[in-house]
């Protein structure tokens, strides 16, 4: 069963997480998702064990523990369904073509390497980025 656990302290380190889920049953595999540019937890993770009755006991013994001064949320994984994965690109307010902070308004600038789409003179425009 793969299970979710949330709320992790940042500092917990994947063998910790393991030997927390040990205590019930074998654990076939654990990740504590981080960020890819800095490294650093995102306080949450998985856990896979290969028993599904020993599983269910570790979530609910575990779910609300305090780990480390912070209460813990442990539940079962679900899969999303096909077709409800999150996008992470996208139009932030600003043109989608690049840039930050680039507008694709009437009265809005080109930002910083935006694409401008017309405008006029009180501060749109071609300005573009730089």
């Amino acid at each position: 069963m793969n299970i979710f656990v949330g709320s992790l302290p940042f500092s917990i380190e994947e063998a910790d997480l393991r030997e927390s889920f040990e205590a019930y049953g074998a654990v076939d595999s654990v990740k504590i998702i981080t960020d890819k540019f800095t490294g650093r937890s995102k306080g949450f993770g998985f856990v896979e064990m290969p028993n599904d009755d020993e599983a269910q006991k570790a979530i609910d013994e575990l779910n609300g523990a305090t780990v480390q001064g912070r209460a813990i949320v442990v539940n079962k994984s679900e899969p999303k369904p096909e077709g409800e994965r999150r996008s992470f690109g996208g139009n932030r307010g600003g043109d989608s073509r690049g840039g930050f902070r680039g507008g694709n308004d009437r009265n809005s600038g080109g930002g910083y390497g935006g694409n401008s789409r017309g405008g006029d003179n009180r501060g749109g425009g071609n300005r573009g980025g730089y």
